[in-house]
């Protein structure tokens, strides 16, 4: 037998006709749930800022810095 019949022969068993749609929606629920999830990932961190601003005041106060240095590295 050849590697050429043996290809053949494997292909002609494993052939099967479906709805293909219906055997590949499970892939499209499994992404839809993983967005779910990453989604509420992002959204618990909503509004963190706000959460911890009276450690920020704190630090703040504690901490003075010269006006001068503040700001996003611009003189």
């Amino acid at each position: 037998m050849t590697l050429a019949t043996i290809v053949a022969l494997a292909a002609e068993t494993t052939e099967h006709h479906g709805n293909v749609q219906a055997e590949t929606f499970i892939f499209g629920v499994i992404a839809f749930v993983v967005f779910l999830v990453l989604g509420a990932v992002t959204f618990s961190y909503r509004n963190v800022a706000n959460r911890h601003s009276p450690k920020a005041e704190a630090y703040a106060k504690a901490h003075p810095v010269d006006q001068a240095q503040v700001g996003h590295g611009h003189h």
